[in-house]
């Protein structure tokens, strides 16, 4: 019998958020592998949880040494707890190499859902939540943080990013200039926990408020581009989209046609464009 890898989520600030689940698995697990074990120790203190399992370390600079030892606890038929510091796991955490690990080995994968900072702050912002991206951490280096914000510049749906205080003066700068000051955003710290801030304003504002320093566990919230206001097109232009496709092998009635329903204007109008400009010439 194989065993089952458990990825459980923790408080993100406020400890008793904390799942009855996560309680029992704390309780029960034979291995856990916990991102910082003395974390892990304060939570289990705090919760007033004894674990009588193995408590093993599993951060970004020992996964690739350690998930070959917990898949083989598993083949051995253990309960492998995964823990981070905060959230759930493989979320800008430790995690998505052991959980491909354990399914390519035919594992079980299981979860205890608990508090997630992307939800949290996605929820508290005040954007549209209808559709979203998690964009994590950003660049540190200056130039590449900006080619990034580029690329997304025209995203649509709303983003969620993370973001270390030392760096979010400039981070918000930075996307002031790559989506414009206006761009409405909200940065969400110290989620759940007793000084717990949801600044909500335009980019450009957010950025001034920042220059003076921010503490805490920060999360940033950004909407997503406006939509492209559309491009208005003259008679003439209407009869040279309706001749590009007359020359493409097209004839002039499907070419109205297809040029109408393409800009969303009524064909009537398509058409008086090419007789106009047909009369013209």
């Amino acid at each position: 019998m194989t065993g089952v890898l458990v990825l459980a989520g923790t408080p993100i600030g406020d400890v008793s958020d904390a799942p009855p689940r996560l309680l029992t698995e704390l309780a029960t697990a034979d291995v856990i592998a916990a991102e910082d074990t003395r974390r892990l120790r304060r939570l289990t203190q705090a919760l007033g949880v004894t674990p009588v399992g193995r408590v093993v370390s599993y951060f970004e600079g020992n996964e690739v040494a350690r998930t070959p030892e917990l898949v083989e606890a598993l083949r051995g038929g253990a309960r492998v707890l995964l823990v981070t510091d905060a959230g759930m796991p493989s979320v800008s955490d430790p995690g998505y190499r052991l959980v491909d690990a354990a399914v390519n080995a035919e594992i079980k994968v299981t979860a205890v859902p608990g508090p997630s900072a992307v939800l949290t702050a996605l929820a508290l912002s005040g954007l549209p939540v209808d559709r979203f991206t998690f964009e994590g951490f950003l660049p540190r280096k200056a130039g590449d943080r900006s080619r990034q914000l580029a690329e997304i510049a025209a995203e649509p749906r709303t983003m969620v990013f993370f973001e270390a205080p030392h760096r979010i003066a400039e981070t918000l700068e930075a996307m002031a200039a790559a989506f414009g000051e206006d761009r409405p955003a909200a940065v969400c710290r110290e989620l759940t926990k007793t000084y717990e801030e949801v600044r909500r304003g335009p980019l450009g504002e957010l950025a001034e408020w920042a220059a003076d320093g921010v503490k805490g566990e920060i999360t940033v919230v950004v909407a997503g581009a406006p939509p492209a206001a559309p491009k208005e097109y003259g008679p003439a232009q209407l009869a040279e989209l309706v001749a590009a496709r007359e020359e493409a092998g097209e004839r002039r009635k499907e070419a109205i046609a297809a040029v109408a329903a393409e800009l969303g204007l009524p064909k009537r109008e398509v058409f008086d464009a090419v007789v106009a400009a047909k009369h013209g010439a």
